[in-house]
């Protein structure tokens, strides 16, 4: 068995891909997929069947799986870059 670096219920931001920057908490930890679920990130629609809860289906969004290569814990994001300097201005 595989260990990450990241486990359900971490702060974690979002490192690369699309939602590059966002940050989140980790709802599911796939370590077969070597996968992550982070709330609010990765938004799909998925289409249901015809049920006594949804009679007519419906189309509901939730998140979707990212790869746990790209999501960082955030305290050592937040520690990295005040080490880089992002908060103060770039001087010209």
């Amino acid at each position: 068995m595989q260990k990450f670096h990241v486990k359900k219920g971490d702060q974690v931001v979002i490192i690369s891909g699309t939602e590059r920057g966002k940050r989140g908490r980790i709802l599911e930890v796939q370590r077969d997929k070597q996968r992550v679920i982070v709330e609010g990130a990765k938004m799909i629609k998925r289409h249901t069947r015809k049920s006594q809860a949804h009679p007519q289906g419906a189309i509901v969004e939730r998140e979707g799986t990212i790869h746990v290569s790209n999501v960082m814990l955030a305290e050592k994001f937040d520690a990295r870059a005040s080490r880089r300097g992002a908060a103060q201005p770039a001087s010209a």
